[in-house]
């Protein structure tokens, strides 16, 4: 199939989802919509803010769903050849918004480029480009990985590139969630221990420098490590969190009764999110959650399997790499929720407020939706 049969294939293409992962991701993208509009109503001047907040929410997941049917309309075999084009079109975008007058600063953040009325965040796409990229090298180089440049020469200085352009936006959440993600598809494609050992301690080394080299970074280590002894300045967001969690208890203070939301927790629509799910549904809802997300995750390990059984390489180290990618960005933000890790604004993703998050996710599953197809049509090389 090429190209231009694209339109005619889409209903088969799409029939061919696997419908386990489709429901859970559904009833997450329905939980979206609701926890966002209660979170929204608390910080966006009650119900006439919360409905904004709402329409835009679910502007941004309709133009993700659309994206991930595009996406799963394109042959896997075309996403592969484009793998390296791809990166270097979404490393463009990320010196871009770094050029004076283009890009939209936010907080002391440059992370946006404006398109019209709308803003793009090039962070969110590099992610899924970098899985892209890092999934075909890893088939290319798959009787090669005992090699020190092809295991992880290559991958590593990948990485770090997106990660210099992601720190000067500033962004060190996204590149952290690049650097696990890129470690993660090293190890399961076989690259040798030593190598990854090797790896994580210039890694910590270089997140060590970065977090001394800045006084608000050691701030929020500071308040990571004792938020009660600043409550009201640099351990303001994690206190909050912490009582928003604390508060609901096991089945939470119900659904839009949240107080914490009330302009006391920062960002509660996106970086907060579960907090506030866990203050109106409590531990049973966030328990809830975790399964949905399990059995998401399940789903796609699973096509990776299928894939791997099936010689379809590509496919199968694709899936792995989405599946990471996941598991790192909902395990950042419980963290970040929950004090394990220090403050850092990352989105949860499916369910946090952010119409280029949505964008990014839709892309994600249209891909995973691509492999299946494919799977289903024996039409994925094993090169």
């Amino acid at each position: 199939m090429n190209v231009v049969d694209i339109n005619g294939q889409m209903p088969r293409r799409l029939s061919s989802a696997d419908p386990l992962l489709v429901a859970p991701v559904a009833v997450l993208l329905a939980l979206s919509i609701v926890m966002v509009f209660s979170a929204a109503i608390g910080t966006h001047g009650g119900i006439g803010g919360g409905m904004a907040v709402l329409a835009k929410h679910v502007f941004g997941i309709t133009l993700g769903l659309v994206v991930g049917v595009a996406a799963a309309c394109v042959p896997l075999t075309l996403w592969q050849r484009s793998t390296r084009l791809l990166l270097a079109l979404g490393a463009a975008l990320l010196a871009l918004i770094l050029v004076p007058g283009i890009g939209h600063e936010v907080n002391g953040s440059t992370r946006w480029l404006p398109l019209g009325p709308l803003h793009f965040q090039p962070s969110e796409l590099i992610k899924v480009l970098t899985v892209l990229f890092l999934a075909d090298h890893f088939v290319r180089h798959a009787s090669a990985m005992e090699s020190f440049r092809a295991s992880i020469l290559v991958p590593t200085a990948v990485a770090g590139t997106l990660g210099v352009l992601l720190l000067l936006e500033p962004d060190l959440g996204c590149t952290a969630v690049i650097m696990m993600v890129t470690l993660g598809m090293m190890f399961l494609a076989g690259t040798p221990l030593r190598y990854i050992l090797g790896a994580i301690a210039v890694a910590v080394c270089a997140v060590a420098v970065l977090i001394m080299a800045a006084d608000y970074r050691m701030d929020r280590v500071a308040s990571f490590i004792d938020p009660w002894a600043d409550p009201y300045g640099s351990g303001f967001q994690l206190v909050q969190a912490l009582i928003a969690l604390g508060s609901g208890e096991w089945f939470g203070a119900g659904l839009g009764t949240s107080v914490q939301k009330l302009f006391y927790l920062p960002h509660a629509s996106n970086d907060f999110l579960i907090a506030v799910v866990g203050e109106e549904l409590g531990l049973v809802g966030v328990a809830g959650l975790l399964c949905l997300y399990g059995f998401v995750l399940w789903r796609i390990f699973n096509l990776a399997s299928r894939a791997a059984q099936a010689k379809a390489f590509f496919g199968a180290r694709l899936a792995q790499g989405i599946g990471l990618l996941l598991i790192v960005q909902v395990m950042f933000h419980f963290a970040v929720n929950l004090g394990l890790v220090p403050t850092k604004g990352l989105n949860l993703p499916l369910m946090s407020y952010g119409g280029s998050s949505m964008l990014i996710n839709g892309l994600a599953f249209g891909l995973l939706v691509s492999i299946e197809h494919s799977l289903s049509k024996g039409r994925v090389g094993a090169h």
